[in-house]
């Protein structure tokens, strides 16, 4: 059996999920109408619902984000909610607390659990644990390994899920309490101020200023379109696109580059013995807009920790999109209206009228439209800051994005079509001497067979009357793309165009009726692994110590724990606030990316650092034993570096 690859789809709302799987989505994952992790994109269950309808035709999956943490008073609403998204046909629920897990086992729902990114699963043992409690799917941790990852596929038998696009945390995810410390608004609950993306100067321990007005924990994007294969051979299973909060023509442009990455993939030939892939739904995905993934927001791209090695991670200049880099600025009029462009490498570049540029000024990213543009000349609104020599960037292609509105592809489900005429002889009556009986067989297993009267009038030209059924039934309808493998015929009627088509129209009704035969995910056995008998005991039962990083929030969560054998000493940061709480655990560390790594030159220690952002101090330590950074707040009691020159 060949082997699934996933591509989940980011959704705000319906309109885009459909958008997402016309594009070539296996999958969407979508917030209901609470607990969804984003507070800006909630959605009505009437809206999941047609949302499934539409998925489920290609069988395509709906996965519902039930992923904040919850209290005590929000569990019967909770309780609820997941009915109602098995009742509208979602898939799976992505969690993050246990609750959930707790409440759709007593209910005995049978629904499928995810365990969400938030889970910051990112150790074998982890991996089992959650395992262990039913989940069928573990979402990664980001800032993994390949090695790590293949070290998880061979530890668990259950669906592994990576992102391989779109905006980074720089804190691991779940445990990024600095949200909730600044301005009361939680991460875990789905209301993060996304303080990562704040511009901070860089303190060292003397008191000198480092780094001045900069992004200091702010990531570029992932982009891991190029590692997807290594990615399935490490036993991936669901490529997952970073977005819920993205609009529809982000998620259409970056769908459709990886639903075509992951096609070349299923379309390569690969050596006997090894692996064969398949998509995990059905429906071709043809025309319509060529992708570029440059041309949409992105703060520059970066592959993270995927190969166990460190890069430059950051987007430190600025914490939006800047766009693609088109030339520098030759010409600024003096009034500084109009400018000109030498463009970048040489090459031809076609600039419109609309679209929107942006550049580095100082320390300030300056964004301006240009309202009329002429080969390499831009003519704008009077902007002070434009200087020669500026690297121009566009991060608003007008004409790409009518495109994307106006051009969309088409999916469409193969059904091969065997038609059988039978000429029953000028006995049988006017309106019935001939039969036209059609075998039709969807790509996914489904299969109509229906009879239709096809008149009394012979065709004169036997050849040039199959060549019309031919092309008449061998038409789109709906979503099926219909092909005539072959017509079995003595004598053939004389077919009208218009009853040709009713009855190609009658077959997609049918097809219509019976449910697509969606395929089985992959499981234990496909991916060809066992869990390993050798499991740690933390995994087996014993969860040890269980403090404010498991986000215990409510008593479900904590009697579970405890019956697992936990001691909980802390409930969630949320509830409990603890003094002298990591607000951030980071792979990514301001001293590595700065050139500032004990690693990287003699003599250099690393003391703890400082940010500052508007009076407010974080400090930052590093963990070289673990190649990990923090960041808290500063005691009372320590000294203020500032103070001390």
């Amino acid at each position: 059996m060949d082997r699934q690859l996933e591509l989940l789809a980011p959704a705000r709302n319906c309109v885009i999920g459909i958008a997402a799987i016309d594009c070539g989505a296996d999958a969407v994952y979508i917030a209901g109408p609470a607990f969804g992790a984003r507070q800006a994109a909630g959605n009505n269950i009437e809206d999941i619902r047609r949302l499934c309808d539409y998925a489920h035709r290609f069988g395509a999956r709906i996965f519902a984000t039930l992923n904040t943490i919850l209290y005590d008073g929000e569990l019967p609403e909770a309780r609820r909610l997941l009915h109602d998204l098995k009742d509208a046909g979602t898939d799976a629920v992505i969690v993050q607390d246990l609750a959930v897990a707790v409440m759709a086992a007593e209910d005995r729902l049978g629904i499928p659990l995810h365990a969400s990114t938030q889970c910051a699963i990112r150790t074998p043992e982890q991996a089992a644990f959650y395992e262990r409690l039913g989940f069928s799917r573990l979402v990664l941790e980001r800032e993994l390994s390949l090695d790590a990852i293949r070290t998880i596929r061979k530890t668990v038998g259950c669906e592994l899920e990576v992102f391989v696009h779109g905006a980074l945390c720089v804190c691991y995810s779940g445990q990024c309490y600095l949200s909730e410390k600044i301005a009361g608004r939680s991460a875990n609950r789905g209301a993060c101020i996304q303080a990562c993306r704040s511009r901070y100067d860089l303190i060292d321990d003397s008191g000198h200023t480092v780094v001045k007005d900069k992004a200091l924990l702010s990531l570029k994007d992932l982009n891991l379109k190029d590692r997807l294969e290594e990615l399935a051979d490490a036993g991936v299973t669901s490529f997952k696109i970073e977005g819920r909060l993205k609009n529809g023509s982000y998620v259409k442009n970056i769908v459709r580059d990886y639903s075509l990455a992951l096609d070349r993939i299923v379309r390569k030939e690969r050596p006997e013995g090894h692996v064969h892939y398949c998509r995990a739904s059905f429906g071709k995905v043809e025309g319509g807009f060529t992708p570029d993934a440059d041309k949409t927001f992105n703060r520059g791209y970066t592959s993270l920790f995927l190969d166990g090695k460190r890069g430059k991670w950051a987007s430190m200049d600025s914490a939006k999109s800047m766009g693609e880099e088109i030339g520098t600025v030759s010409f600024v009029s003096k009034d500084r209206n109009m400018l000109r462009i030498n463009p970048r490498d040489g090459k031809k570049i076609r600039l419109n009228n609309g679209d929107g540029f942006s550049f580095v000024a100082g320390h300030e990213v300056i964004g301006f439209r240009g309202d009329i543009c002429s080969g390499t000349e831009i003519r704008c609104s009077p902007t002070p800051a434009l200087y020669i020599g500026a690297r121009l960037f566009r991060n608003f292609d007008s004409a790409f994005e009518k495109e994307l509105e106006k051009n969309m592809p088409r999916r469409e489900i193969g059904v091969t079509l065997n038609i059988d005429i039978q000429d029953c002889g000028e006995a049988a009556g006017t309106e019935e001497r001939f039969l036209l009986s059609v075998t039709a067989e969807s790509e996914d297993g489904r299969i109509v067979r229906k009879t239709f009267s096809a008149g009394s009038q012979k065709a004169d030209n036997r050849e040039r009357m199959a060549a019309m059924i031919q092309s008449q039934m061998g038409k789109s309808t709906a979503h099926y793309r219909f092909a005539v493998a072959g017509i079995s015929a003595g004598n053939i009627p004389v077919m009208p165009a218009s009853m040709l088509n009713g009855i190609r129209r009658n077959i997609a009704e049918h097809l219509d009726s019976i449910p697509c035969n969606r395929r089985p995910m992959s499981n234990c056995s496909i991916l060809e692994c066992r869990p390993d008998e050798k499991r740690p005991e933390k995994a087996a039962g014993n969860c040890g110590i269980a403090d404010y990083r498991c986000n215990i929030a409510n008593s479900l969560a904590r009697n579970l724990y405890m019956r697992l054998g936990a001691d909980v000493r802390e409930m969630a940061y949320e509830t409990s606030h603890p003094a002298g709480a990591e607000l951030m655990r980071t792979k990514y560390c301001v001293r590595h990316e700065l050139g500032l790594c004990p690693k990287q030159g003699k003599g250099i220690a690393a003391k703890p650092m400082y940010l500052m952002n508007n009076g407010r101090r974080l400090v930052l330590n590093f963990d070289c034993a673990a190649c990990e950074m923090t960041v808290t707040e500063p005691q009372i009691s320590g000294r203020h570096p500032q103070n001390d020159r």
